[in-house]
């Protein structure tokens, strides 16, 4: 009998050491996303535009076929190809939030309440938000099990939902000039400065 019991708690002790917590995973993707050189990863936007998106701490350059978006961690350039213009702004927590899908890096640490469901090869982890006055009310995160990265992404901010897929996850070393607009690149737009 003592021998069961010693069995039992060793199986169950291995249990609890391999289950982890919403916070878990999220702290080690968080740690894989934060590489120093940088990541890049391809993304599409349920019913919107795809592009992909090259991340370095709070910087971030997202590429769509209408246009690309530059944030160097302060001053945010936008340049839509339509119109050929680049408007410079310095965006609110709210505003990057609903701009880069990678900024729930950021977010989850503070004001939200995580849950953890395990959904075959991927973690999905629900936040939801303890203060009404966030931005973002509620996050759907799916995580790869093996690599620990994001695959999808959904956000209601409002009564809208905005589901971000994720893929071709890569490190790499991104220079930081890759997340400021630089008017040589694009000679015949006209900059318009809403700071």
């Amino acid at each position: 009998m003592k021998k069961l019991f010693s069995i039992l708690t060793a199986i169950l002790i291995a249990i609890c050491a391999e289950a982890q917590t919403a916070r878990q995973v999220l702290d080690r993707t968080a740690a894989n996303l934060s590489n120093k050189g940088g990541v890049t990863a391809s993304f599409s936007i349920k019913g919107g535009a795809s592009g992909t998106i090259k991340v370095k701490g709070r910087k971030f350059q997202a590429t769509t076929p209408q246009g690309i978006v530059w944030f160097d961690g302060k001053t945010q350039w936008t340049y839509v190809k339509q119109n050929g213009e680049v408007n410079v702004s310095n965006p609110t927590e709210a505003q990057l939030q609903s701009i880069n899908p990678y900024n729930f890096i950021n977010m989850y640490k503070k004001g939200y309440k995580a849950e953890l469901k395990d959904v075959g090869q991927l973690y999905q982890v629900y936040l939801k938000a303890t203060d009404k006055k966030l931005g973002v009310q509620e996050i759907f995160i799916r995580v790869d099990k093996s690599s620990y990265t994001p695959t999808i992404l959904s956000m209601r901010k409002g009564k809208k939902w905005t589901t971000f897929t994720i893929t071709d996850f890569k490190k790499g070393n991104i220079p930081d000039g890759v997340f400021r607009f630089n008017s040589k690149d694009f000679p015949q737009a006209e900059v318009i400065d809403l700071r």
